[in-house]
């Protein structure tokens, strides 16, 4: 398991006593260096979206756990946030829970002179995603995906 790995599964770890008591749940954590400074960020959910004041509190309490158990080794900044109405689906159970929505699908290569995809999550499976766009359906390698995210109208 990796530096990044390891961070990420222990600050999940600490987190899910704090999202049960809090009333959210865990959405997604990462550690990422991004313009030279590592962010360890931690996405929470709810049931008709998650507030400020979750965000907050949730962060505070995470914060203290972090300082006290102090296993990263890096200077980090702390974000606690929303993953927002087009987040990424990154997880087995981020594509359980969006089944029958609408995705995104962006490829590393382009297929059919195409490298963005938009219909509904039919299915997937270990090693496959399936969209239908209309009357077509398409399934692509999960090798070829480099982002799938949930679509939003305004």
């Amino acid at each position: 398991m990796s530096r990044r790995e390891t961070y990420e599964q222990k600050t999940e770890e600490l987190l899910k006593p704090i999202t049960e008591d809090c009333k959210v749940s865990i959405y997604d954590v990462e550690f990422v260096k991004e313009a030279g400074e590592y962010y360890l960020r931690a996405y929470i959910d709810k049931e008709g979206g998650v507030t400020i004041d979750d965000c907050e509190a949730v962060s505070r309490r995470l914060s203290d756990e972090l300082d006290r158990e102090d296993f990263i080794e890096e200077g980090y900044i702390l974000e606690v946030s929303s993953p927002g109405l087009g987040r990424t689906l990154k997880k087995d159970r981020h594509l359980e829970q969006s089944i029958g929505q609408e995705v995104e699908v962006k490829l590393f290569k382009a297929i059919e002179k195409r490298k963005e995809f938009v219909g509904i999550l039919k299915s997937f499976d270990a090693s496959t995603i399936t969209i239908s766009e209309g009357e077509e359906e398409r399934t692509f390698a999960r090798e070829e995906i480099a982002k799938i995210s949930l679509t939003f109208d305004f």
